[in-house]
């Protein structure tokens, strides 16, 4: 009996002394964070340590997150830029045709010719056109998209040749009744601005099916049409500025590509040299007035 006893009071001893080992170790545990048994002795680190290593890394992904969320393929910046240019580039007719719309269209000392009208009305349509489809696209209503796309197929295709027209109806309205001295020359200007706009808006219904290549070319030719409300700010006209603020407007959509795809993409390589050529063409002819050009305005106009 004495010999048992023996034998099961060292086992229930050497059962407490484990306990112990266990609950020292499940200590070191605790203080050294999950994953560091393997911690050589010498590096001991306090609970305090590791929250500010964990916190760390917690802040370092939520920066990337909040990054991600901005310029990411699916971020704000890809979602809503589109959107927010129409609704900038509205905002820039607005504020340049307000300082002109009184005193040229609804209450001029000499009445307009009524193609004026119709080229304020078409243009105007044009603007809330671009607004509406960047809207449908924003809130996924594609097949309204693609359906009010062929009006302004045909809103674009009559906007051509009536941007021309009007141009050269108030040509002869200037030099005839308010005697400007540039009125001729200027008609490089509304050319070109159609010229590039048909273009644009041509290959942009060819490719309607590339909505990369469609979207941008879309953006590029109502950006192109922004000349005519910036040409309203005196300075802008007066120094031959109103060019270089419609290119800053492009740039911010080649800006939009480096943040969301991290990378240019290739329409705009395309069409900036002719919009550049083009656009410092019809300047040149306008303020220089070129004798080849004087007889064409003449042939034009008269």
């Amino acid at each position: 009996m004495r010999g048992r006893r023996k034998k099961w009071g060292t086992r229930i001893l050497l059962l407490s002394e484990s306990e112990k080992d266990d609950e020292l170790g499940a200590r070191r545990v605790c203080s050294r964070g999950p994953g560091d048994e393997n911690r050589s002795p010498g590096s001991s680190l306090t609970m305090s340590t590791v929250n500010v290593e964990r916190v760390g890394a917690a802040i370092s992904s939520g920066k990337k997150l909040g990054t991600t969320s901005f310029t990411g393929r699916n971020g704000i910046l890809c979602r809503y830029f589109y959107f927010a240019m129409s609704l900038l580039l509205a905002a820039i007719v607005v504020d340049g045709f307000k300082r002109t719309v009184n005193e040229n269209l609804f209450h001029p000392a000499i009445p307009r010719p009524f193609i004026l009208w119709i080229h304020a009305s078409a243009f105007t349509a044009w603007v809330i056109f671009f607004i509406s489809q960047s809207a449908l696209v924003r809130v996924r209503k594609v097949s309204w998209h693609r359906s009010i796309g062929w009006f302004g197929a045909g809103l674009a295709a009559l906007m051509v040749p009536l941007g021309v027209a009007t141009a050269i109806v108030m040509a002869r309205f200037d030099t005839v009744q308010l005697h400007l001295p540039d009125a001729e020359p200027f008609l490089s200007i509304p050319f070109y601005d159609m010229i590039a706009f048909g273009v644009c808006i041509a290959l942009a219904i060819y490719w309607r099916t590339k909505p990369e290549l469609h979207r941008r070319l879309i953006f590029i030719a109502t950006c192109g049409l922004m000349d005519a409300a910036l040409g309203r700010f005196a300075y802008l006209f007066d120094n031959n500025l109103f060019f270089p603020c419609l290119d800053l407007l492009i740039v911010l959509g080649v800006t939009r590509d480096l943040l969301v795809d991290r990378r240019v993409h290739k329409v705009y390589f395309y069409v900036a040299p002719f919009l550049i050529v083009g656009q410092s063409l019809s300047v040149y002819m306008w303020r220089s007035n070129p004798a080849w050009w004087q007889g064409i305005t003449r042939a034009i106009l008269w």
